[in-house]
C-alpha cells in the first residue's frame, strides 16, 4: 500500500469524522479516514437523513388527509410501505455517495476496515487497520481523532431482535407497516418514530420512565407536545417502566407499570428508544491514558483524551448526541492539532436541538427552570402561532415561540419552540446567542412579513411588555 503515513487519520467517517477531514486537508494535512461500513456514518445512513425522508412522507400524508380544508378533494389515499422505505434508502445512498465524491476531491484517503490504536513510536501514533477485505495494514499519524460514534443502548429484557422488537434501524425499514405500536422512550427518535407511525395510521403508545415526554425541552414544550399528541390520538404514559415482553408469533405483550397501576398491552411490535452507547470497544484504549465515562471517551474543552496526540469528538465523546455538535467539534479539534488563531472551544448551551415530530420541536440554551434554579433573575415571552399570519395562512395555527432573558444584562438565555417549521426558525437564535445579541438588537431587528419568524420577533417583544399582534 503506498501511502501509510498522515498527518491525520480519523477513526470514523460520520458528520463529525468526515467533516474533520474535510477541514484537515484544506489546512494542508495529509489525512485518512478509515471507516468500518458506511461513509456518512448512522446519521447519514441510519439517522438523521432517512428518517427526515419517512417524516416527510408522513407530513405530506397527513395534509393530503386534511385536503378538504385546503379546498382540495383527494379521494382513496393509500400509501406502499415498499416505496415509502425505498424512497428514504435512495435519499440515504445519494448522500453517503456524495461523502465519498468530497472525500475524493479533498484527496482523502479512505480505508474500508476498523482501526485500533498500537503503540507510539518517535511522536507518531500506530494504527492497526483490519481491512474488510481481510487484510491487515498499519498506519501511522503524527494525529489520530477517534469519531467512532454510538449505538442504541439495550435495556435486559427489552432488548431489540429485528423481528418484533425493533431499533431505530429496524423501524426504519419495515418491511410492513405494524397496525399498533409501543414505544419505549419519548426522547428525540422516539417521539420522531411514534409521530410518523401514528399519523401513517398505526395505534401508537408511548411509555416514558420520566415524568413528561420530552424530557430535555422546556417544561411548557412538552406539555403542548403531549396534547397536540393525544390529540392526534397517541396514547402517552409518563412515569411508566416496561418490565416485561412476552413474544407471541406476531405480537408482543407488554407489561407496563404507570401511576402506580400496572397494565398488560398486546402490539404488533415494540420500538426500544432508550438512549444510546458510545462504540468504545476494540479501539485499543487499554494501556493508555484515554478514560472511558459511562461508555463514552473523556475529552477536554479541545477533544483532547489525555492520550497524547489522540482526539474524540461526536456521539463517542459525550452529550450531546447530535450530528452537527459532531461536525463543529471535528472542525474545532482540527483547527486547534493546526495552530489556527481564534479558534474558541464549543459553548454547549448554544447548540440548538430539533425534534422532526408534528408537530415540530426545537430549542436553544436554557430551559426557564433550569435559568431560575441558576439563581438567574429572568424576562419571559412567548407568543402563538395563532397570532401569525403565516400559521394560519398555512393552516398551522398550533404552537408557540418562548424567550428567556436575563432581565438584569438583556442576554439571550434560551429559546423554545413548538410548531409548523421551527427547526428552521431556531438557527435565527442560534446565531443571536453565538453574536451574544440582547434583547435590543432582537427587537430593532426587522422580520419579513409574513413570515413564521415573526413569532421570534414577538416573543421577544413580550418579554418586555412590547408585543403587537395579540
Amino acid at each position: 500500500m503506498a501511502d501509510s503515513s498522515f498527518d491525520l487519520i480519523v477513526v470514523g467517517g460520520g458528520p463529525g469524522g468526515y467533516v474533520a477531514a474535510i477541514r484537515a486537508a484544506q489546512l494542508g494535512m495529509k489525512t485518512a479516514v478509515v471507516e468500518r461500513e458506511h461513509m456518512g456514518g448512522i446519521c447519514l445512513n441510519w439517522g438523521c437523513i432517512p428518517t427526515k425522508a419517512l417524516l416527510r412522507t408522513s407530513e405530506v400524508f397527513g395534509l393530503i388527509k386534511h385536503a378538504d380544508s385546503f379546498g382540495l378533494s383527494v379521494k382513496d389515499v393509500s400509501f406502499d410501505p415498499k416505496k415509502i422505505v425505498e424512497r428514504s434508502r435512495k435519499v440515504a445512498n445519494q448522500l453517503s455517495n456524495g461523502v465519498k465524491g468530497l472525500m475524493k476531491k479533498n484527496k482523502i484517503t479512505v480505508f474500508d476496515g476498523t482501526a485500533k490504536l498500537a503503540a507510539s513510536e518517535g511522536g507518531q501514533r500506530k494504527l492497526a487497520v483490519a481491512m474488510n477485505d481481510k487484510t491487515n495494514v498499519t498506519l501511522t499519524a503524527k494525529n489520530v481523532i477517534l469519531a467512532t460514534g454510538a449505538r442504541a443502548r439495550q435495556l435486559p429484557g427489552l432488548e431489540a431482535d429485528g423481528k418484533l422488537v425493533w431499533s431505530y434501524k429496524e423501524a426504519m425499514v419495515p418491511p410492513e407497516f405494524p397496525k399498533s405500536l409501543l414505544v419505549i422512550g419519548s426522547g428525540a427518535i422516539g417521539i420522531e418514530f411514534a409521530s410518523f407511525y401514528r399519523t401513517m395510521g398505526a395505534e401508537v403508545t408511548v411509555a416514558e420512565v420520566m415524568d413528561r415526554i420530552l424530557p430535555v425541552e422546556d417544561e411548557e414544550v412538552s406539555a403542548f407536545a403531549k396534547r397536540a399528541f393525544e390529540k392526534q390520538g397517541m396514547k402517552i404514559l409518563t412515569s411508566a417502566t416496561v418490565s416485561n415482553l412476552k413474544k407471541g408469533a406476531n405480537n408482543v405483550t407488554a407489561t407496563i407499570t404507570a401511576g402506580g397501576k400496572s397494565q398488560e398491552i398486546t402490539v404488533d411490535r415494540v420500538i426500544s428508544a432508550v438512549g444510546i452507547v458510545g462504540n468504545v470497544e476494540n479501539l485499543g484504549l487499554e494501556g493508555t491514558k484515554v478514560k472511558v465515562e459511562k461508555t463514552h471517551i473523556a475529552i477536554d474543552q479541545w477533544g483532547f483524551t489525555g492520550e497524547p496526540n489522540v482526539y474524540a469528538i461526536g456521539d463517542v465523546a459525550g452529550p450531546p448526541w447530535l450530528a452537527h455538535k459532531a461536525m463543529h467539534e471535528g472542525v474545532l479539534v482540527v483547527e486547534k492539532i493546526a495552530g489556527v488563531k481564534g479558534v474558541h472551544p464549543m459553548k454547549t448551551e448554544s447548540i440548538p436541538g430539533c425534534t422532526y415530530c408534528q408537530p415540530q420541536v426545537a430549542s436553544i440554551g436554557l430551559t426557564e427552570a433550569a435559568a431560575k434554579a441558576k439563581g438567574l433573575q429572568v424576562k419571559v415571552g412567548k407568543f402563538p402561532f395563532i397570532g401569525n399570519g403565516k400559521a394560519i395562512a398555512l393552516g398551522e395555527p398550533e404552537g408557540f415561540v418562548k424567550t428567556i432573558f436575563d432581565a438584569k444584562t438583556g442576554e439571550l438565555l434560551g429559546a423554545h419552540m413548538i410548531g409548523a417549521e421551527v427547526t428552521e426558525l431556531i438557527q435565527g437564535y442560534s446565531i443571536a446567542k453565538t453574536l451574544e445579541t440582547t434583547e435590543a438588537e432582537l427587537m430593532a431587528t426587522v422580520f419579513p412579513h409574513p413570515t413564521l419568524s415573526e413569532m421570534m420577533h414577538e416573543s421577544v417583544l413580550a418579554a418586555y411588555g412590547r408585543t403587537l399582534h395579540i
